[in-house]
C-alpha cells in the first residue's frame, strides 16, 4: 500500500538545516506549502526541527526531523531518508545543505533529481567563510555543484556570481525569484499591531527588518539615524530581527546617546507585515544579500522604501531605482539623505511600491521551481518567475 501511494502522488522532499527565522527558511516553508496545495506529497527535512517558521509549515506537509544538531551531521541520516522514501525530486537550500544534499544522494544511490539553491551572493559569503570545515565547504562547491540536475539563484546578480564562483558555463544555473504570498501578506499587514509607538500622533518609524548580522550592516542605520536626530528630525528607528550581533547594536545605540524611546531592537516578529504597513520608512542597509525578502515584503505592504545597492538583488527590485532611493553600499551620508528626502515626501508623491510587488507573486515561482524540478507545470507565465 506504501509502495503504490508512492507511485501515485509524487513525492517532493526540500532539505535545510532548520526553521530558524530567515528569508530562506521561510520561502522553503512557502514552497513546501504551495507544492502541498497542488497535491504533491511534500517531505520538509531538517538537519534538526526548530525554529519560529515550523508554526508556518500546513498540515499536509510532512515534517522530517534527522534530529542532526549540525548540517554537517545531516548526512547519514539524510542517505537513509533517501535510500528509504525516494522521492522523485529533492530541492535544498544554503551552501552548506546543498554540499550534504549532493553528497548524500550520492552515498544513497538514489535516482532523485536534485536541484540546489543559493539563497545569497556566494562570493561574498565564502570570503567570509571561518574555521577549516566552513572553508572547506565553499572549496567543495564548483566541484560538488557539477553533480547537481539543477542549480538556482535568486537574482540575476546572484546567478553571475555564482557562474563566476564555480566557473560553471552560464547555461547551468538559472535564477528564480523567491515566492511571495502577496494575500497572505495583506491579510497579516491588516492585524492589530499592540505597540504604543503605532498609535495615532505617534512620531513617524523608520523600520529594518533582518537577522542581527554583519551582512544587514545595522551600525551604519543607527548612525544614520543618530545623525538625523542631531540635526532635529523628528522620527524612530525599529529593527525588527534578532542574531549574534544583538549586544553589539544595542552598545552602539548606547555610544550614540539614543535612548529606548528613540530606538528599539525588539526582536524577531512573526507577523512584521503589520509594522512594514504602519511605518514611515523601509530601510534595506546591507553589505550584499541574494533577494532580500524583506525589501519585496515592504513594497507588497505599501511601505516607501530606501536600500543600499548592494550585491545583489536590490537594483533588479527597484528597477534601477524606479520604487524606491538606491544609495552606495556603506554610505553614511547618501543613506542619511535618502531616509530624509523619503520622510519629507508627501505619500501621494511616493511610488506606489504594491504595483512592483505583484511581479513576485507566489504561483509564478511555484511554477518555475516545480519545472527545475521536473515536473510539468501549466504553460502560464514561466517567464516572469524568472524575471
Amino acid at each position: 500500500m506504501k509502495n503504490q501511494q508512492r507511485m501515485q502522488v509524487p513525492r517532493i522532499a526540500i532539505f535545510l538545516p532548520s526553521l530558524n527565522g530567515g528569508g530562506a527558511e521561510r520561502v522553503m516553508v512557502t514552497l513546501a506549502n504551495a507544492f502541498a496545495a497542488r497535491g504533491y506529497a511534500v517531505d520538509l527535512v531538517l538537519a534538526v526541527a526548530q525554529g519560529p517558521y515550523l508554526v508556518n509549515v500546513a498540515a499536509a506537509v510532512r515534517i522530517v526531523d534527522l534530529k542532526a544538531g549540525r548540517v554537517i551531521k545531516a548526512l547519514p541520516p539524510l542517505v537513509r531518508y533517501l535510500w528509504q522514501e525516494r522521492p522523485l525530486a529533492m530541492l535544498s537550500a544554503m551552501t552548506h545543505a546543498n554540499v550534504v544534499a549532493i553528497l548524500a544522494r550520492m552515498l544513497a544511490c538514489a535516482s532523485v533529481r536534485l536541484v540546489v539553491s543559493e539563497r545569497s551572493t556566494i562570493s561574498v559569503e565564502a570570503s567570509r567563510a571561518q574555521g577549516f570545515v566552513e572553508r572547506s565547504i565553499y572549496a567543495l562547491v564548483p566541484k560538488l555543484y557539477t553533480c547537481a540536475d539543477g542549480i538556482v539563484a535568486v537574482s540575476q546578480d546572484a546567478a553571475a556570481d555564482l557562474v563566476c564562483f564555480t566557473h560553471l558555463p552560464a547555461s547551468a544555473v538559472e535564477f528564480i525569484y523567491n515566492p511571495f504570498d502577496l494575500e497572505l501578506i495583506q491579510r497579516r499587514a491588516a492585524e492589530i499591531i499592540d505597540h504604543p509607538w503605532f498609535e495615532p500622533g505617534q512620531l513617524p518609524v523608520v523600520l529594518a527588518v533582518g537577522r542581527l548580522n554583519q551582512a544587514k550592516d545595522y551600525p551604519i542605520l543607527i548612525r544614520a539615524f543618530a545623525r538625523l536626530r542631531s540635526e532635529g528630525r523628528l522620527f524612530r528607528l525599529m529593527i525588527l530581527g534578532e542574531g549574534e550581533l544583538r549586544d553589539t547594536l544595542e552598545a552602539l545605540v548606547a555610544e550614540c546617546g539614543l535612548s529606548v524611546n528613540e530606538v528599539q531592537l525588539p526582536g524577531f516578529f512573526s507577523n512584521p507585515f503589520a509594522y512594514l504597513a504602519r511605518c514611515a520608512v523601509f530601510v534595506l542597509s546591507s553589505h550584499y544579500e541574494g533577494l532580500p525578502g524583506a525589501l519585496i515584503e515592504a513594497m507588497a505592504c505599501g511601505a516607501p522604501v530606501v536600500s543600499t545597492d548592494c550585491p545583489s538583488g536590490p537594483c533588479e527590485i527597484l528597477e534601477g531605482g524606479r520604487w524606491g532611493k538606491l544609495v552606495s553600499v556603506g554610505d553614511l551620508d547618501a543613506l542619511s539623505k535618502a531616509i530624509d528626502t523619503v520622510l519629507s515626501t508627501l505619500p501621494a508623491q511616493l511610488p506606489d511600491v504594491r504595483q512592483r510587488a505583484a511581479d513576485f507573486e507566489e504561483s509564478k515561482a511555484v511554477d518555475a521551481y516545480l519545472k527545475a524540478l521536473g515536473f510539468e507545470v501549466p504553460q502560464r507565465a514561466l517567464g516572469l518567475a524568472l524575471g
